[in-house]
Formats: C-alpha cells, sequence, structure tokens
C-alpha cells in the first residue's frame, strides 16, 4: 500500500512538471511564431555584425534567445535557433557569450547587404593604406564596439610600424583622429598610452552623438577595457553620467582635442603623409583614423513648410515644451522616445506619425512602453501616415490616403541622417565590403598551385 502511494505521489509530481514544461514550450513556440511575423513586417537581413549559428552544434536551449536586449532577433524554431529579425541585431554578442556549446559566432553580414558600405579590412583599414574607420561609421552600433575598435585599431598602427613611439617629428603626427565619439576618445587615450604625437579633431562638441542625446536617456553599455581608466563595469547609465565619466577620464590624461574644427578635405602625399584640412587649419600625419559616427547630418522630408523654425530634428530639453501641441514624424527609437518624453510633460498632447504599418524596428522595452501610451491616450499614433504640408499652426497629414489636417505648436522630425559617405568617397575610400570567403578561397587555391609548381619545380630539378 505505502509503495503504491508512493507511485501516485511520484506520478502526480512528474505530470505537475511535465504541464509545466509543456506549457513552457508552447509559450516559447508562440513567442517564436510573433518574432517571425513581426521579422516579415521587415524583411531586410543584417546590415552589419550578427550571430551566425552553427545549427549541428545547437542543442536548442533557448538561452541566447534570452540575453539579447534588442529582443527577438534570436527564436527558437524546430528546436533550433535562429535569426528571425536580423536588422535589429547591433552586435552586443551576449548570445554568443551565453551558447553553452559555442554555436553561435559572430561575423559581418555579406559583401551584398554592405555594397552601400565603406571598404575595410578585419583591422578597419580603409582602401586607403594607413587610413582606417572605426565605430558606427563602419558598420557596428553599441559603446562598447566603439572603444573596442579605438583601442585595437591603435594597437594594430604600433604593432605593424606605422608609427613608432618616441619618434615624434616637429609638424608631423603620428596619428590624425577625426571625431570625439566614443571610438575617437578611446583611440585617443590609447595614443596617449603609447606615448604617440597625436591631434583630435572634433566638428561639434567631446562626446559625438551621445552629447546629442535627450536629457537622462539612458545608455545601454556591457563591460569594456576603457584606455586610461581599465575595466568600465557599469551596464546601465544615463547620458549626464557617461559624459561625467569621459570628462573625468579625459581631464586625467590631458585629451588633446580641437572642438569647432571640421574637416574639410584630406590628401594623402607621393611621401605617404596626410594632409588634413579644416576650415582655418592644416595638419599633417603619418596615419588617420575617422570616428565620424553615421548619423551625419539630420535627414530631411523635403516638404512644404520644413523650413519653419518649428520644424526640429532633434529634442534635448523634452521639459522646455509644456501645453503644446506636437506632432512625431518618425518610427524608430528616436522618435518613439521622443513622443513619450514630451508626452509626460505636463499639458502636451503628442501625435505621432509614422509611414509603416506597425513598428518593426524599434527596442522591446520601447515598443511595451508606447504601447502603454496608445492605451492610455497619452499618444495618439497614426500608422500608414505622411506629412504632406507644414504651415504655420497646423499639418497635413495623409493618412491612408485621405488628407487630415492637424493643429501643431511643433514638429520634430526623426528620419534618421545622412552618413558622410560623399565625404569619404571625396577623399577616395572605396566603397564595398570585401568578401572575406572568397578571399580566403582564392588564397587557398593559390597556396595550393604555388605548391603543386614548387614540387613540379623540384622533382625537375631533381
Amino acid at each position: 500500500m505505502d509503495s503504491l502511494i508512493a507511485l501516485v505521489i511520484a506520478v502526480a509530481v512528474s505530470l505537475f512538471f511535465m504541464r509545466g514544461y509543456l506549457k513552457g514550450l508552447k509559450k516559447r513556440d508562440e513567442l517564436a511564431r510573433q518574432a517571425v511575423e513581426k521579422g516579415k513586417v521587415f524583411s531586410e537581413g543584417p546590415r552589419s555584425q550578427h550571430p551566425h549559428i552553427d545549427t549541428n552544434n545547437c542543442i536548442g536551449c533557448g538561452t541566447c534567445t534570452t540575453v539579447c536586449p534588442e529582443g527577438d532577433v534570436l527564436a527558437m524554431l524546430a528546436g533550433k535557433a535562429a535569426i528571425v529579425n536580423g536588422h535589429k541585431c547591433i552586435g552586443h554578442s551576449l548570445c554568443a557569450e551565453a551558447c553553452p556549446v559555442g554555436a553561435i559566432t559572430m561575423v559581418m553580414a555579406s559583401p551584398s547587404m554592405g555594397s552601400d558600405m565603406p571598404y575595410m579590412t578585419l583591422e578597419y583599414e580603409t582602401s586607403i593604406e594607413n587610413m582606417f574607420i572605426i565605430g558606427e561609421l563602419g558598420g557596428l552600433a553599441l559603446i562598447k564596439n566603439a572603444v573596442n575598435q579605438g583601442r585595437e585599431c591603435v594597437d594594430h598602427l604600433v604593432r605593424r610600424g606605422t608609427i613608432r613611439p618616441g619618434a615624434a617629428q616637429p609638424g608631423l603626427y603620428d596619428v590624425l583622429i577625426v571625431g570625439a565619439g566614443p571610438a575617437g576618445i578611446s583611440a585617443s587615450l590609447r595614443a596617449i598610452e603609447n606615448k604617440l604625437n597625436y591631434i583630435t579633431l572634433e566638428q561639434d562638441e567631446i562626446g559625438g552623438t551621445v552629447a546629442k542625446y535627450p536629457r537622462q536617456k539612458l545608455v545601454m553599455t556591457s563591460p569594456v577595457e576603457f584606455p586610461m581608466y581599465g575595466k568600465f563595469k557599469k551596464t546601465e547609465l544615463s547620458k549626464e553620467n557617461l559624459l561625467a565619466f569621459w570628462d573625468m577620464v579625459l581631464n586625467r590624461a590631458d585629451f588633446n582635442c580641437v572642438t569647432r574644427a571640421k574637416v574639410e578635405q584630406i590628401v594623402k602625399g607621393v611621401d605617404g603623409i596626410f594632409t588634413v584640412a579644416t576650415a582655418t587649419n592644416e595638419y599633417r600625419a603619418r596615419a588617420v583614423i575617422l570616428a565620424l559616427g553615421k548619423t551625419g547630418t539630420p535627414r530631411k522630408l523635403d516638404v512644404p513648410g520644413e523650413e519653419q523654425a518649428k520644424v526640429m530634428y532633434r529634442l534635448i530639453e523634452a521639459d522646455h515644451y509644456v501645453n503644446k501641441k506636437i506632432l512625431i514624424v518618425g518610427g524608430g527609437d528616436s522618435a518613439v522616445e521622443a513622443a513619450m518624453g514630451l508626452a509626460n510633460q505636463p499639458g502636451n498632447k503628442v501625435t505621432l506619425c509614422y509611414r509603416g504599418a506597425q513598428f518593426s524596428r524599434i527596442k522591446d522595452r520601447n515598443s511595451k512602453r508606447i504601447e502603454d501610451c496608445m492605451r492610455s491616450g497619452k499618444v495618439e499614433v497614426l500608422f500608414n501616415t505622411n506629412p504632406v504640408e507644414f504651415t504655420a499652426d497646423s499639418t497635413v497629414l495623409d493618412v491612408h490616403g485621405q488628407k487630415r489636417e492637424l493643429t501643431n505648436d511643433f514638429v520634430w522630425i526623426f528620419a534618421g541622417g545622412v552618413p558622410p559617405y560623399d565625404f569619404l568617397k571625396k577623399i577616395g575610400i572605396r566603397f564595398g565590403m570585401r568578401d572575406m570567403t572568397q578571399e580566403a578561397s582564392s588564397e587557398a587555391r593559390r597556396t595550393v598551385h604555388e605548391k603543386k609548381e614548387l614540387a613540379k619545380a623540384g622533382t625537375a630539378f631533381a
């Protein structure tokens, strides 16, 4: 009798846990289905660094799908991890770090996806020898990636012997760095550590894109080795705190930076020396590192009335606007965050219009927050909508093919930025990423051919 009772209890416990397990599988499959459907809305694949999954080694544990801060980049399909929203991947690499069997590696997008990107080697060198591109302009987002690239780029220059610490010449810099954002700051600090004669030029203010973020915006980072400081362990901090950290490190390092110095031309001489020209000065350097960022100048819509003062492209201080009627144009994270920030100010009535049928490119946390704002009435969202004309006190919208006039005091447009690709082409940088797989195959074929020729020669000599 006691054995029967124990058996019944064991079966009951097993069924309880089995029910929980099956319920978890059902929920996971439903989330995967939703992720796939979302991926269909924005079907482009990864445009930069992204995970490559070895399905032969993948054991289907699902760990990789839970650690990504961007949400549903990965999902479990047929018991294996798969990329379902590749366009959202910005290179955190947490999935690769979390995989218990090493089935995930981080790779760059295919050359066809990078045909509109500047040519770069694995060491960040462009088609011009000793000219490098680091940071977001090279296809990778995240402060962590930018800091790592800035550090690695200078290390590479020192290793290859292009610049030699302590061998400075008057009027000639070892390296000139264009841009003082995360990548440029990291490269500058690494140059200081290596006792290089360097200078950094920044067209705006120190901090780059981060300095232009709205006040109190949270900046997601990952632990990273920061030159002149060591391990930087914080994983979430505000714009102000990050800028304060940089200010502390740079003051301690005697940062050599010229602000309000926009680079207008870079020419490489026959002697291999670069001449870098701004509106007011010229600089000569053995190597140039471009850390320009990717946003460039704000992208305009070319809509009548867009030149009015009430139409803006960047929001810094949301709390400066109260009791206003506001229109936000755009469907990315910047647009959604601006709409929510302004909606939280007293008396504001905020409308967000987006040309797409639904949000497909925003972070999960923003997706949840904007849904809450829509349900509560804080933000009115108009999908399939485009502005047709901006007037002094209103905006004419095309909503599902129907004209609608919306009264507003201010308009913010978040349509992305125009990357400085024209400038890169002007200074001679070639576009189109290297096909490393093809190059490796060609190199292998050349090696085999050379071995055969050597073997033939050896036989003939013998």
